[in-house]
């Protein structure tokens, strides 16, 4: 099957995306992206056929699974091993094509059709250097979910993370109960990983990137310069520096469609999946408070499917809360507001979390992400043996986590996450226009780096457990219209703080020797809305984290896992959500603390333990 793959991208049209990519990066961006686009659609109504076959819905399933995301495609795949359950997948979202699976495409993928397009309220203490101050909050709306969307960095967070859930009251969440599931999914080929703790046979690839800069080669060097250790991240042990473990395998992204749903597929009649079908309501009988199926809108027109045993919303942090709200699922007083009957009282939308990152630009002379010197001929050979860098992704290379509260521990709990992106925000069009920067904001400080061609590169310092919360709240009972989104950034100081210490942490790195060795001087052109404060001062560094507030698309916590007596919780550790029979949540919104590292890996836990809940709960024992 991997081999069909590696041929058909090899076509004329994605050869031209990569002759593009050569010759005209900056210049002609554009005609990059609407060829990107052309293909994302399919290319032709023929090619789309061949991507898009969809089912006449039945009119009952056992289980009904909302949202074919990291979670739903896992789900759905893991519940349809009983052959005498009928499961029926929902995806508001078109097909996965071949093109979203080229790993360095990563940045492009947010300006399409597959993105939700969601975005922050205004706000006055973040996002200050985005349009409106509004930072753009990308979620797939595509087979696969965010899966097809990120960049591909596979972490699993600290142990500590799992532990605080269980001290929480969430019973069976610890790190000792989860990491049997890390396992379970995880199909490895990374060779250094530590043996007790890594899964070798799972359907989620995890491998090195093969092709690495001299850049990140450098970092690595600087880092460990610095004290910390190269080591196995995902082991005993995060605290540490590596090139990156990625979800990708001979340069192709493995998602979540890929992992579980391309191997069975057409070999599981009781699997049905209905692609762009937004489902606009979880119908509940508000007397029994039994959730007995949902409302489709598909086809143009609206369908009511009935579940004879569950609905399991798993739809992402943002539009889960959305879903639930709607069905009269939340906070009785929003509820009454926008008119909706509330069925059940709880606190949906609350506790929205997120990491966010003040990427930091270098320049040096070693050479930076560039597309020179590839022909197509070229490009097709190096891609056929997995080299140069198109199995990257979107130029991530290396990582790196540090316990700035206590340096001198060896085995910390990280506050603090570095990693490398071998470019600049000049290096192609689609970085900016994806983070929704100002095009003032880009002329004074980017610019100039693109009109002269400069080899430059950007490290991001991840703050890993922030303490402030946002809220997820409904515009309009209309399902089609988008919530209105409070990311609440920086609302505790200490967001701000560690942001600042994480960033000076970046800057330091360049007086190691590592570094030094490539001439990496920090890139010190000055935002002009921070200029009444003295360079490098305190004050300074506080105002550029609040204007380069990059998310990194982690939004979680908006249906908080938690025990009965805790009453912000939405879903029991069971994941049933609280007051409604045969309804359940599994995804990213149920973490009641957002993990200690990139949560799409976690998510897939999620969704295998939630499989494993499910079925003991009906009875199948395999």
């Amino acid at each position: 099957m991997l081999k069909v793959f590696v041929k058909i991208p090899l076509t004329s049209c994605l050869a031209l995306i990569c002759f593009l990519f050569a010759f005209s990066w900056a210049q002609e961006g554009n005609v990059i992206l609407e060829t990107i686009n052309f293909l994302i659609r399919g290319g032709n109504d023929a090619n789309k056929e061949n991507y898009d076959n969809t089912i006449a819905m039945e009119g009952e399933y056992d289980f009904i699974v909302v949202g074919a995301g990291t979670a739903g495609c896992a789900l759905a795949a893991r519940l349809s091993e009983n052959p005498k359950w009928k499961i029926l997948l929902l995806e508001a979202g078109g097909p996965e094509s071949l093109v979203m699976d080229v790993p360095i495409l990563a940045h492009y993928l947010q300006l399409g059709e597959m993105n939700w397009k969601y975005r922050t309220q205004p706000t006055q203490q973040a996002c200050l250097a985005m349009n409106n101050n509004r930072c753009n909050w990308p979620r797939g709306k595509v087979m696969g979910g965010s899966s097809v969307l990120n960049y591909m960095m596979y972490t699993r967070g600290n142990r500590r993370d799992y532990d605080r859930w269980a001290e929480l009251g969430n019973e069976g969440w610890s790190y000792r109960d989860v990491l049997p599931y890390f396992k379970k999914y995880e199909g490895s080929t990374v060779p250094d990983a530590e043996p007790e703790y890594v899964g070798r046979n799972g359907p989620v690839r995890v491998s090195y990137v093969k092709w690495r800069s001299k850049i990140a080669d450098a970092f690595v060097e600087a880092a460990q310069q610095d004290g910390l250790k190269y080591r196995d991240y995902n082991g005993q042990i995060q605290n540490g520096v590596s090139y990156l473990h990625t979800t990708t395998y001979n340069a192709t992204r493995w998602s979540s469609n890929r992992s579980y749903l391309y191997p069975i597929k057409g070999k599981r009649p009781n699997l049905h999946v209905k692609k762009r079908a937004l489902v606009s309501k979880v119908l509940i009988d508000p007397n029994t408070k039994t959730a007995y199926g949902v409302e489709v809108q598909a086809d143009g027109r609206a369908y009511k499917i009935r579940a004879r045993r569950e609905v399991i919303v798993s739809a992402g942090a943002i539009n889960t809360p959305q879903l639930l709200m709607l069905s009269g699922v939340g906070p009785s007083k929003h509820l009454k507001e926008m008119g909706i009957k509330t069925i059940v009282n709880l606190a949906v939308g609350y506790n929205l979390q997120d990491h966010t990152a003040p990427a930091v630009t270098f320049t040096t002379n070693a050479s930076s992400l560039h597309f020179e010197d590839f022909s197509e001929s070229t490009w097709l050979y190096r891609f056929n043996r997995q080299e140069g860098p198109y199995g990257s992704p979107g130029g991530c290379e290396a990582i790196a986590f540090w316990d700035l509260d206590h340096p001198n521990a060896i085995d910390g709990w990280p506050d603090i996450e570095l990693f490398l992106v071998g470019g600049s925000m000049s290096a192609n069009p689609a970085i900016s226009r994806g983070f929704g920067l100002k095009n003032s904001i880009y002329n004074s400080m980017f610019a100039e780096i693109e009109n002269k061609n400069i080899d430059a590169f950007m490290v991001f310092p991840m703050i890993l457990r922030p303490k402030s919360r946002g809220r997820i709240m409904l515009k309009s009972t209309d399902p089609f219209k988008y919530p209105l989104i409070y990311a609440n950034y920086f609302s505790h100081p200490y967001d701000v703080d560690i942001s600042v210490r994480g960033l000076l942490k970046a800057i330091s790195l360049i007086e190691r020797p590592g570094f030094k060795r490539i001439n990496v001087k920090l890139w010190d052109r000055l935002i002009p809305t921070c200029s009444q404060f003295p360079y490098k001062s305190r004050e300074y560094w506080e105002c550029y984290v609040k204007h380069f507030t990059f998310t990194i698309y982690h939004y979680s916590g908006t249906a908080k896992m938690g025990p009965r007596t805790d009453r912000s919780a939405v879903v029991d550790p069971r994941l049933r959500v609280y007051g409604i029979r045969n309804l359940r949540v599994a995804d990213a919104s149920i973490m009641p603390e957002i993990i200690s590292g990139h949560p799409n890996g976690p998510v897939f836990m999620i969704a295998e333990k939630a499989a494993d809940i499910i079925k003991q709960d009906h009875g199948y024992i395999q």
